[in-house]
């Protein structure tokens, strides 16, 4: 009774440390790329002044690191730290002394285009010519607003960040643009989404083990608890079928022997005999339920074909419905895969609520009609109606919209809770719907025949 609840807790206690883990490698990773975008920058910013004080060309000022980005640029690029930040350089020879401090090695991969107006390259500072080549929508943004930073795609479909920077001098390039290709920082940005999906994995899996186990653990009592109770049901329930018919046999036998004159007597045997049967009834029904519960009501499938089974129950219900002044009638064709004696008693209670709630002069109609690979059958009333507020409680078990009148009639509140078990353990689903005093219509929907072979059903979840 209680797996499917430990299946459920268990994917909360996943879900929700799947959650957690999510975050944290999300977090990671979005740390992770962002350092390498600010190294990145910084590191471009760094190369770039060395440019420019290698052509003799005044060093803007936003070219000139805080003392917060380069320690930053420092600490990634490996060097020693500055005997003083060039933020607090006493001149600009200063600062270009200790922007030459870095290892030039350190930003060999930083690739330098110095270029014209038109985007020409006039020189290759390297001895290798760059696998790149100048972008030059950035060369105009940079030679109209003085600067421009950007990432693109090269031609060989590495992504690559880009510093472009307009000079002012009339005797050299008149821009000078950077490139940073990512494709080894983005090598590293996936082997470190691999290794965060292997951990979150591996964490589910971990998380997952645990949560069952402790979720079978915290529930162990309360599963005893439940297997008790339907143990002590289905044994009472037996032993209690006993003692009912001896009572009921017994008050047969006591009616038969009196006079008829004696009508007090006559009525309290008679009174007798409705309770046993009362009795009766709320025995069986509890037994069923416990076996549904328990997985232990054995079903056999077979082909019911509908016309015989609803002409069957219009010919048994037609009785009743005669003395109530109400109207009954069934028609149906084709056939169903379902257990013949269960899908009567599931008929037979819906028919015993609509006839309950039809007043005198009211309708009851059972209709069955394909739909795909299911049949959906119907029973429509003219009664009363439902109350929406009760609607969703109809199938629960002892819950009763009317309790006066289901005390009058004898009703305990299992019936449709039955059959809703029933039917959901013949492979179908069954619903209601209702207006006030425009009448309810009960369908409950069942596979269409396909063969015969029994089957006991599974624990219920």
């Amino acid at each position: 009774m209680l797996s499917g609840l430990r299946l459920r807790l268990t994917l909360l206690y996943t879900l929700a440390t799947l959650m957690v883990v999510g975050l944290i490698d999300v977090g990671a990773y979005l740390i992770v790329a962002r350092y390498f975008a600010n190294v990145t920058d910084l590191a471009l910013k760094h190369k770039m002044a060395h440019e420019f004080h290698a052509l003799a060309a005044p060093l803007p000022t936003e070219l000139i690191p805080a003392d917060r980005d380069w320690s930053i640029v420092r600490s990634a690029l490996g060097l020693r730290p500055a005997p003083r930040s060039v933020e607090d350089a006493e001149d600009e020879d200063e600062a270009y002394t200790l922007l030459r401090s870095a290892d030039s090695a350190e930003l060999a991969a930083i690739i330098v285009l110095p270029l014209d107006t038109v985007g020409r390259v006039l020189f290759y500072p390297s001895s290798d010519a760059p696998p790149l080549t100048p972008d030059l929508d950035a060369l105009r943004v940079a030679l109209s607003a003085g600067s421009d930073l950007r990432t693109v795609v090269t031609p060989d479909g590495y992504r690559a960040r880009l510093l472009t920077y307009r000079l002012t001098r009339l005797d050299g390039p008149a821009a000078l643009q950077l490139a940073r290709e990512l494709g080894d920082q983005e090598r590293v940005l996936e082997q470190l989404t691999g290794g965060l999906l292997m951990l979150a994995m591996l964490s589910m899996t971990l998380v997952g083990i645990v949560s069952w186990w402790l979720a079978g653990r915290a529930l162990h009592p309360a599963q005893e608890a439940w297997d008790r109770q339907q143990r002590f049901i289905a044994s009472a329930s037996h032993e209690l079928r006993t003692p009912l018919t001896l009572i009921r046999a017994s008050a047969e036998v006591a009616l038969r022997s009196l006079p008829a004159e004696q009508h007090d007597q006559r009525e309290l045997l008679g009174d007798l005999l409705a309770e046993s049967d009362h009795m009766r009834r709320l025995v069986d029904d509890l037994l069923v339920l416990s076996r549904l519960d328990s997985g232990r009501l054995t079903l056999l499938p077979t082909r019911v074909e509908l016309a015989t089974l609803f002409a069957e129950i219009e010919r048994q219900v037609a009785r009743l419905g005669a003395e109530q002044q109400i109207t009954i009638s069934a028609h149906a064709t084709g056939s169903v895969r379902a257990d013949p004696d269960r899908l009567r008693q599931i008929l037979l209670i819906l028919f015993d609520n609509a006839l309950r709630h039809t007043p005198a002069g009211g309708r009851i109609q059972l209709t069955a009609v394909p739909e795909g690979r299911m049949v959906r059958l119907t029973l429509q009333d003219s009664g009363r109606g439902i109350e929406p507020e009760h609607l969703p409680h109809i199938f629960e078990r002892f819950y009763r919209a009317d309790p006066a009148r289901s005390r009058e009639h004898g009703n305990a509140g299992l019936g449709l809770s039955i059959a809703k078990g029933l039917v959901e353990a013949m492979g179908g689903q069954i619903g209601v719907t209702s207006r006030p005093q425009q009448g309810s219509s009960f369908w409950l929907t069942l596979p269409l025949a396909a063969g015969a072979e029994g089957v006991t059903l599974p624990k219920k979840a």
